[in-house]
């Protein structure tokens, strides 16, 4: 079950600069790896990809990377040559760049929300123009796009950009995988709730009162009905599925991955 020998995988945002815990684009690298399947990856930060590729090597398994800005065409499209030039094909891509900026649209600079824009959604728009006409001839391809429960409700912090741009993602997904549904290339998203990464430790700075990481966190479990946020590796299960042979008849759909909130009717 779940097996993806031989297949090549490019994802975006796998980097991770620390050692101490999994982030999501690492956490489903690995899985991915540890499924047969053979990894490309491009991160903006050379060295935090790096560190994914070695824990990755470190079991066994293949892993590629270079360093990429994914709100940049040119960069997009040298990732996706240097993946072709050395493996052929592409079978799986997986989009996984994001990051949360405070504010409402009375309070959010412009330039905050251009930037919130090309690298939440414009980075899903350069990926799949390069990709997805290498599936469509190849006649196979499964693309999972990552987005947040944050694009489906309100989810207690003001980040209009992250919200929005999320939302759109779901979007981008359900219209192109429609597009491309008998042309034997599938897309869907996963979309987690409150998940505990280092970047949760990191969002804690701009989002905790007074910077209290602690209190936050104790504060986000107390928001999902199972009493506690979920992990990497929760998402990295489901992004593993959406990707595999088993889930073949599956395609613009949702998996949502956050322990019950937005089924339910709580304050979060």
């Amino acid at each position: 079950m779940l097996r993806l020998d031989g297949k090549v995988v490019l994802i975006t945002g796998l980097g991770q600069t620390t050692d101490e815990g999994w982030g999501i684009g690492a956490a489903i690298a690995m899985k991915l790896s540890r499924q047969g399947a053979v990894i490309f990856g491009g991160n903006r930060t050379l060295s935090a990809a790096e560190r994914t590729k070695a824990r990755i090597e470190s079991e066994g398994g293949t892993c590629d990377v270079q360093q990429t800005d994914v709100t940049d065409s040119a960069s997009i499209c040298d990732l996706v040559e240097s993946c072709m030039r050395k493996h052929g094909r592409i079978d799986i891509l997986v989009n996984n760049v994001g990051k949360s900026e405070p504010g409402c649209p009375a309070t959010m600079a412009e330039e905050v929300w251009d930037a919130q824009v090309d690298l939440n959604l414009k980075s899903v728009y350069n990926t799949c123009h390069f990709v997805l006409p290498i599936m469509e001839k190849q006649g196979s391809g499964a693309v999972v796009n990552v987005s947040s429960i944050a694009g489906l409700r309100y989810i207690g912090k003001p980040q209009i950009a992250y919200s929005t741009t999320k939302a759109a993602i779901m979007q981008f997904t359900k219209a192109t995988a429609v597009m491309y549904a008998d042309k034997g290339v599938r897309l869907n998203t996963v979309v987690p709730g409150l998940i505990y990464t280092p970047y949760t430790r990191e969002m804690s700075k701009r989002y905790a009162p007074g910077g209290d990481e602690e209190e936050y966190m104790k504060m986000r479990d107390a928001q999902v009905p199972m009493g506690r946020m979920g992990d990497a590796w929760d998402v990295a299960h489901a992004a593993v599925f959406l990707a595999s042979d088993e889930a073949r008849y599956i395609t613009g759909q949702e998996i949502v991955v956050d322990g019950g909130i937005t089924s339910s009717t709580g304050r979060v």
